[in-house]
């Protein structure tokens, strides 16, 4: 491989392709390198939901709302489908709804309003026997069929923007000005590592200094429940995963009351998710496992309190299972990303938190102003 480059990026997942697009948007030839001859990994193993509302304050929620509107810029040039925006969070309890309604107080809390329970039933099929407290709209979430969308993306960067696909390629060896790989030397100025949870083939030891383990989640697809609920949906267990809920005092209490009612599913950290493609199914997750690796074996009881959670939340009928699968990322219980600077022309980028989808451009562009700045 004779070919010299400005910007070489090691992973083809979203981070990867991001860091690719911030580097054509500079104005530099890029390469991404991939083990994959396609997207395989997490990227594709998810909602494709772009997160905001609930991202932690701060860094993540400003992330979040740039990367959403860098999903916009670049979603119809490369043929990527919204398949609805939006977010409604359904409270069962009046404890969850005390965490909306705190949460819709503060700044992020910007263009969001507050539901009375019949405004929630009006929207959503909620069962009629639900227990019903309230529920919060917002409208700054969008939903990408990741499993078409990365390969898109990557299709649209090659052909628009002139980035060079090396795949299947595996990357055994990252040093200032080269790149030895399974199909020769690569030479690049500046190198961008995005490894996903693959935490030991490359700068194994400087990853392993910041104590990471791996995260498995568990995955589903309905059929088409015959109707569209035009928005995402997430239900009261979410309301103390997400950062940006869990950490407002009043979710201390909605807590405590789920460590009683539904101590399953915290054991396993469900909470809900539903997100519906353009063909009417919905996907519909998910749950939390960490250890390094995870475990193999996948406990149909977990996706059972999943499926439960949904029926909890919305009347679909009997609607069956059609797929299921599971995903794994890097995990950090101190931090939601990390950069790793081995040398001045080379960063290790790693999501630690599953927010790749919600903040990668965002994450990119930071990454490549400041490589560019010192490298």
């Amino acid at each position: 491989m004779s070919a010299a480059y400005d910007l070489a990026v090691v992973g083809a997942g979203i981070l990867g392709l991001a860091h690719a697009l911030a580097g054509v948007r500079h104005g530099l030839r890029v390469a991404v390198l991939d083990r994959e001859p396609r997207a395989n990994g997490a990227s594709i193993r998810n909602f494709g939901f772009v997160t905001v509302t609930g991202q932690q304050r701060g860094v993540c929620w400003r992330r979040a709302l740039r990367s959403r509107d860098v999903w916009a810029e670049i979603a119809g040039p490369a043929g990527i489908r919204i398949e609805h925006e939006g977010l409604v969070v359904v409270a069962q309890r009046p404890e969850a709804m005390a965490v909306l309604e705190a949460f819709a107080a503060g700044e992020m809390g910007a263009g969001c309003v507050l539901l009375g329970a019949a405004d929630v039933r009006a929207r959503l099929p909620i069962p009629p026997a639900t227990p019903l407290a309230g529920g919060l709209h917002s409208p700054h979430e969008r939903r990408v069929e990741s499993r078409t969308a990365i390969p898109r993306l990557a299709a649209w960067l090659a052909g628009a923007h002139g980035v060079t696909f090396l795949r299947p390629v595996a990357v055994h060896g990252v040093e200032p000005g080269r790149l030895a790989t399974s199909a020769g030397t690569v030479t690049a100025r500046r190198v961008v590592v995005c490894p996903g949870d693959d935490l030991v083939t490359l700068f194994g030891e400087r990853i392993a200094s910041y104590g990471l383990s791996r995260c498995k989640l568990h995955m589903l697809r309905l059929a088409d429940p015959g109707r569209r609920l035009g928005t995402a949906v997430m239900s009261d267990l979410s309301l103390v995963r997400y950062l940006g809920y869990a950490e407002l005092p009043e979710a201390a209490a909605l807590q405590r009351r789920l460590a009683v009612e539904q101590s399953e599913a915290l054991r396993h950290g469900v909470h809900l998710i539903v997100v519906q493609s353009a063909d009417g199914s919905l996907v519909v997750g998910d749950s939390h496992h960490y250890g390094d690796p995870p475990e193999p074996f996948d406990e149909v009881a977990v996706d059972e309190v999943i499926l439960d959670e949904l029926r909890r939340v919305l009347d679909l009928g009997a609607t069956p299972v059609v797929e299921r699968w599971t995903g794994t990322y890097a995990y950090a219980a101190d931090r939601l990303m990390l950069v790793d600077r081995p040398d001045p022309t080379i960063r290790v980028v790693i999501v630690t938190s599953g927010t790749g989808a919600s903040t990668a451009f965002a994450i990119a562009e930071e990454v490549l102003d400041d490589l560019l700045a010192g490298g």
